[in-house]
């Protein structure tokens, strides 16, 4: 019989690609996660790893096996989610990250209603973009994120990663109110041809999007400004350099002189939470609960000046 151990060595190696970051997220040294998986062989009867370059990859057998191991990886992670809520205490380290623009909108009373109601929960909280995150969720670094996926480009999600729809939210074109186009209603994205633009960095969810929508636009997007938040990136519109595409909760806080416009076709992100599969402990699913009370009607903190 395979030691569950040894099981979840072969898994960590299959999701991550290397013995050394299969070691990390098991919290165990490199030669241990060797030492595992050569007795595992010997247990099965089959070479599982093969040399490739300074590496190592699965060899078929050991795919087939890998299959069965994230099955049951899997199943030993429900059993132990059960067996916690056995416990009447939510409490220990509950690790999140998020988009910085969800964060702001959505977490600070979630927090603030879980840190009351179970004072031994101890929240740390990272912002970032999901294509940087969503590793770290399957490494087991973090428990829950809060990513986007805009209509116009869905996110793509591994196997092993569970989703929340949490909140869907318009897309907007900030705009320089000097702009001849600022005072419109609605503006078709052909209409903006020319126009530099500031997004978030080359890779994210936000910036992919933006390039999808132009493209099938006709347009060729010139991002000049690569950013993070939207906040700075408001604060290139307001002076006139940029335009950018912006989420309801993007649009707070935003300075003087930004017009928002909708946009034809219209563009819309949605909000989710994500967690792994078999990471849904006591405390992932108290956070769940509270983002899901937690509603977001669209409107936008602070009113948008002229």
């Amino acid at each position: 019989m395979f030691s569950s151990d040894r099981l979840r060595a072969l898994d960590a190696v299959a999701v991550h690609g290397s013995l050394a970051r299969a070691a990390t997220a098991l919290h165990i040294t490199p030669s241990g996660v060797s030492q595992q998986l050569a007795k595992l062989e010997r247990e099965a009867g089959h070479t599982l790893l093969e040399p490739q370059g300074r590496g190592v990859r699965l060899t078929h057998a050991g795919r087939v096996l890998a299959d069965h191991a994230a099955r049951v990886v899997a199943q030993l992670s429900a059993a132990e989610s059960d067996l916690a809520d056995l416990g009447d205490e939510i409490l220990g380290p509950l690790r999140l990250g998020g988009v910085g623009s969800c964060l702001r909108a959505l977490l600070p009373g979630v927090l603030a209603a879980l840190t009351e109601a179970h004072p031994r929960l101890r929240p740390t909280v990272v912002d970032g973009e999901a294509v940087d995150m969503v590793p770290l969720l399957l490494a087991g670094e973090l428990d829950l994120l809060l990513i986007e996926s805009w209509h116009s480009r869905p996110m793509p999600l591994p196997e092993g990663v569970r989703v929340k729809p949490l909140a869907v939210e318009e897309v907007q074109v900030a705009l320089p109110a000097r702009h001849p186009l600022a005072d419109r209603e609605v503006v078709d994205l052909a209409e903006l041809d020319g126009v530099d633009w500031s997004s978030c960095p080359v890779g994210t969810e936000p910036y992919e999007a933006l390039v999808q929508a132009l493209r099938a636009r006709g347009v060729e997007p010139r991002v000049r400004y690569a950013v993070g938040e939207y906040a700075t990136q408001l604060a290139f519109v307001a002076r006139g350099l940029t335009a950018a595409l912006v989420p309801g909760m993007g649009r707070w806080p935003c300075p003087p002189g930004v017009r928002f416009v909708s946009v034809e076709p219209a563009l819309h992100r949605e909000v989710r939470a994500a967690w792994r599969a078999g990471g849904d402990s006591p405390s992932v699913r108290a956070c769940l609960a509270a983002l899901t009370a937690e509603e977001w009607d669209g409107e936008v903190a602070g009113a948008v000046p002229d």
